[in-house]
């Protein structure tokens, strides 16, 4: 199944049609307006402070991968960059999330890159030390395995069990048609507490 199925949705329909299960810690957001990210998870596991598996991962990227990257939340320097996003868009990356800090977001955002951080500093990393590619990462309260599908938009991100992929699919098409349903009934005059069937 292909990631852009589920450009159509936003994340919290997906989260929803997962059982409520995905949601990412919301402290991650984009790091410039409007930025949204849909596409195939590969995971990178960096230690604080240092990038150099970030590297490796542009590297070894396919088109339509989205970076998810696990730094210890560290916040103190800008793992990802401009120079990092020229060659992530060279090689067709769909996208990046840090659970750590991010840098050069204006020039970022004028290339239209979409990036998710918990925070952004100006603070250099080090290329020095090993961390790990494509393995299961802790990525702000959830476990995100190297093929899983990552959404994302101004309310958050969202991670689908690549395992479950069909099923939240289908649960999310059903979900986004009741609520076409029941915004045409509110149009017409109905309330939630009728069309949700709230306690009275």
């Amino acid at each position: 199944m292909t990631a852009s199925r589920f450009a159509a949705f936003d994340p919290a329909t997906l989260y929803e049609a997962s059982g409520r299960r995905g949601a990412v810690d919301p402290a991650i957001r984009p790091a410039w307006p409007g930025a949204r990210i849909c596409g195939v998870a590969c995971t990178v596991e960096c230690p604080p402070g240092d990038n150099l598996m970030m590297h490796y991962a542009v590297a070894a990227a396919r088109p339509g991968m989205v970076i998810v990257a696990a730094m210890e939340c560290y916040l103190l320097a800008g793992a990802w960059g401009e120079i990092l996003t020229a060659a992530a868009q060279a090689k067709g990356v769909a996208g990046v999330a840090v659970d750590g800090a991010v840098r050069d977001t204006v020039s970022i955002a004028a290339r239209g890159f979409p990036l998710f951080s918990r925070g952004i500093a100006i603070g250099a990393c080090t290329k020095e030390r090993r961390g790990k590619l494509d393995v299961p990462i802790q990525f702000g309260g959830v476990t995100v395995r190297p093929g899983d599908i990552i959404v994302g938009d101004a309310d958050g991100l969202v991670v689908v069990d690549q395992d479950r992929a069909g099923e939240v699919l289908r649960a999310a098409e059903a979900r986004q048609e009741r609520e076409a349903e029941i915004m045409k009934a509110l149009a017409q005059g109905k309330t939630t507490v009728e069309l949700l069937g709230l306690p009275k």
